[in-house]
């Protein structure tokens, strides 16, 4: 499997590569500069489930403020450089954990050897960033358009970069918002590198549409060996991106721990208000640390059948529910203690 074999990868007090947990990444949509707010964010996200955090870096105000926010957050921060090389000094310099650059946007080779000079004397590995959008013209007419292998070029071009000047502390990125050019593009590029890479599809739109490509882009990928940090790209609140990936992975057995919520789609025998307390279930577990399987049910006819692969469940009736642990009828309750009685139950949760 491709991800056992990458290069081992050390990003603050995190490890990827070799085999080790694929880890969860976001990007924070706060002003950088405007430290409390970034730092709320980051806090919020971690306690989500974010493992690793990117940060907008476009001016020296914003590579001055990693000093801050680093100090105030339990999570490594990666600074992320679009074009001026100096901020990518500066971030290092004030404390980034790990940078991302597109080595063909920070100009010439010169200002790529002193980016990579800092990196190296502070051992601070460099994520080589490439997306679709930025494809070189020379690739683009190569391969007569935006191709999986123009972007897989393009990106091994910018690692050779760096290794040329004698660093191999690298992470590769390449994305995509065509869902299988991205999933080709991985395919090739693991044949072809042993670094670890970040898996992502890029612009992947609304929390409704992005959660759709994400997980069919991610599910393919992932479900074939490659990938050792992720991040679903969405439009919206950061920590949706958290959620999606966790249950991505967990989906997928790729990650253990958090409850995972079961529920049924609904249908004419339903006579409880589903869709509100599936929903009320679901916000309610994040908080508890348990492997296990909850079963939320519409109706007292199948609802102990179709819970009987989970932990434990509840069901719906008229005024009353059901409380039921490995498919066995507990007890009955009052449709209103149907989600307190789940709780109660989760708190005294014996493993």
């Amino acid at each position: 499997m491709y991800r056992d074999n990458t290069k081992v990868i050390h990003i603050g007090d995190k490890v990827i590569g070799g085999g080790n947990p694929i880890l969860i990444q976001s990007m924070t949509n706060t002003k950088t500069n405007d430290v409390a707010a970034t730092v709320a964010q980051i806090r919020r996200l971690a306690e989500a489930g974010c493992d690793i955090i990117r940060c907008t870096v476009p001016d020296m105000e914003a590579a001055q403020a990693i000093a801050q926010i680093r100090k105030e957050i339990s999570i490594p921060l990666v600074a992320d450089i679009h074009f001026d090389y100096k901020m990518a000094i500066a971030a290092m310099e004030n404390g980034a954990d790990k940078i991302r650059i597109n080595p063909g946007n920070i100009g010439s080779r010169e200002k790529v050897a002193e980016v990579v000079k800092v990196a190296k004397e502070r051992n601070i590995p460099i994520r080589v960033g490439v997306n679709s959008g930025s494809l070189e013209k020379e690739l683009v007419e190569k391969y007569s358009g935006v191709t999986a292998e123009g972007i897989v070029e393009s990106a091994l071009d910018k690692v050779h970069i760096i290794e040329d000047l004698d660093y191999d502390n690298m992470v590769i990125s390449i994305k995509s918002s065509d869902v299988m050019m991205c999933v080709r593009a991985h395919e090739l590029l693991a044949d072809r590198t042993q670094y670890p890479l970040h898996v992502g599809i890029t612009e992947a739109g609304t929390v409704t549409s992005g959660n759709i490509k994400s997980a069919v882009g991610l599910g393919i990928i992932l479900n074939k060996g490659i990938g050792d940090t992720i991040r679903v790209s969405l439009t919206g609140d950061p920590v949706e991106e958290v959620k999606s990936a966790k249950l991505i992975l967990r989906t997928l057995g790729l990650r253990k721990g958090g409850i995972e919520v079961v529920s049924c789609p609904t249908c004419g025998r339903t006579n409880i208000d589903l869709i509100g307390l599936a929903n009320q279930v679901e916000t309610m577990v994040q908080g508890y640390d348990l492997d296990i399987k909850v079963a939320v049910m519409g109706c007292a006819v199948n609802g102990p059948g179709e819970a009987k692969e989970a932990d434990i469940g509840i069901a719906g009736g008229i005024g009353e529910g059901l409380l039921i642990k490995k498919g066995e009828i507990v007890r009955k309750v009052p449709e209103s203690e149907l989600l307190s009685t789940l709780k109660y139950e989760l708190d005294h949760w014996k493993v």
